[in-house]
């Protein structure tokens, strides 16, 4: 079995070329690790730049893009999932996994192999059990435990009210419905992140806003906006979809717009280099190559790193 390659940075820092350069050259396929880039005709705003995958007129295969419809709610369960059988896909046919992305939380959850139930949120449960003391909130646990014969949670679960409550809600959720619940191993991977210094990341994010605006982003959300799909359910994606989603209904104008976009996403981008410094804290070894780099010269390192 051929090693995985895992590829990550902040948002505007070229990671998908380098992945489809590297697949080109190793014959790899790309799993995307992008919680929007999941959904259909969401395509300038979630920059799928699918230009990208192809290579010298090579096609790159991609999955986990374009696999759901606009107006859902895609979860970090089903993220999980869906990875794990394009994983196991792509090994079947002796290709190399390659997988892009900036999520770092669906990132960490594969390479980990977090232990996730697709249990749903239970408000009236909430409600009830609002107020309640840890002491108590940990007892019913361990009643309804007793009852399921689980032993899913560890003492993480119940270190605040907050896990309790999730952690009751599930058993409580599957004591009504049992549901198969899949192992899903950690993936061994060589961690590739792609550095680009905090100033050229900033402009790159501001012309990268200037083109995407001039390619058609407004005229996109407004045709999401035209099929039907909720406007709240458009900002619910965030970023550019809550922005200009805003502004199509009137509630911002045009240029305010376009400045809480520019600073949103660069807020985003340093929240995504916080949590890419989490996973080095939590003993992820990331192996970080200067963006600047020509991609022969980045290939080649990312090559060696991963023999």
């Amino acid at each position: 079995m051929k090693k995985m390659i895992t590829i990550l940075g902040p948002t505007a820092s070229g990671k998908t070329p380098v992945a489809a350069h590297l697949a080109a050259s190793i014959g790899g396929e790309i799993i995307s690790a992008d919680s929007r880039q999941v959904y259909r005709r969401m395509d300038i705003g979630t920059g799928k730049d699918l230009a990208d995958y192809t290579v010298s007129s090579l096609k790159i295969p991609y999955h986990l893009i374009d696999v759901r419809e606009p107006g859902t709610k895609y979860n970090l369960f089903e993220y999980q999932q869906d990875f794990f059988d394009a994983y196991q896909d792509i090994q079947s046919r002796g290709a190399v996994p390659i997988l892009c992305g900036g999520t770092g939380l669906y990132i960490e959850a594969v390479l980990k192999g977090y232990h996730l139930s697709p249990v749903p949120q239970n408000q009236a449960l909430r409600d009830s059990l609002e107020g309640k003391s840890l002491e108590e909130l940990t007892q019913m646990l361990t009643e309804l435990k007793s009852r399921t014969g689980s032993n899913m949670h560890n003492k993480t679960d119940v270190d605040s009210c907050q896990r309790a409550i999730r952690a009751i809600e599930i058993e409580a959720y599957n004591i009504e419905n049992p549901t198969p619940r899949r192992e899903l191993p950690p993936v061994d991977s060589v961690i590739i992140g792609i550095n680009i210094d905090r100033e050229q990341r900033r402009e790159k994010i501001t012309r990268r806003l200037k083109n995407r605006l001039e390619e058609g982003m407004i005229d996109e959300v407004k045709a999401l906006l035209d099929e039907g799909i909720p406007p709240e359910d458009l900002i619910y994606y965030g970023l550019e979809y809550k922005f200009v989603t805003e502004y199509i209904t009137g509630k911002t104008s045009y240029d305010e717009m376009y400045s809480r976009l520019e600073i949103a996403i660069h807020q985003f981008a340093k929240r995504q280099m916080t949590w890419f410094r989490g996973m080095e804290r939590r003993g992820f070894k990331i192996n970080w190559i200067d963006a600047t780099l020509p991609m022969e010269e980045k290939i080649e390192r990312i090559k060696q790193l991963w023999q």
